[in-house]
């Protein structure tokens, strides 16, 4: 399904639209099963100003989805082949945007980095996005600093 909306790499101005997309929709759909460590731990990861540095530097990559200029859909990826962020604006959910940014990041992995996989530690929300994918538990449910998540893998 061929979704309507742009789909590109991030500019460096885009930064902190994308990353309130990204706490506004943790909040909405994920924020609930965290501990209050775990929110804390996600607020700081998305507000850490080394990760920001190293988006200007081009050493983790952000795509997004917009409509009319605006980001409703977003994803990262850290350490060349690890999904870090993915998010989409609830007034577009189940609207192609995820998977659309799945399939441009898996585009970017085979023709620019030469990846054969791609790994993601999916939040409890994200699972059934993923597995519709085709990704695979490489371990069951684990937590860490408040932050709840199933590693996955999928082959390209």
């Amino acid at each position: 399904m061929e979704t309507p909306y742009e789909i590109r790499s991030a500019y460096c101005d885009e930064w902190e639209d994308a990353m309130a997309l990204a706490w506004k929709t943790f909040l909405r759909f994920e924020a609930d099963v965290y501990s209050p460590e775990g929110v804390r731990h996600f607020a700081d990861f998305i507000t850490d100003t080394t990760l920001h540095r190293m988006f200007v530097m081009g050493a983790y990559q952000m795509f997004v989805a917009l409509d009319q200029g605006r980001i409703v859909g977003m994803i990262t990826l850290r350490n060349a082949t690890h999904i870090s962020l993915l998010f989409v604006d609830e007034r577009y959910h189940r609207r192609g945007i995820g998977r659309a940014l799945m399939k441009h990041l898996t585009n970017y992995l085979l023709t620019e980095v030469g990846a054969a996989y791609v790994t993601v530690n999916a939040s409890p929300y994200g699972v059934g996005f993923y597995h519709r994918l085709g990704f695979k538990d490489l371990r069951p449910e684990e937590e860490k600093d408040g932050i709840i998540y199933t590693p996955m893998k999928f082959i390209l």
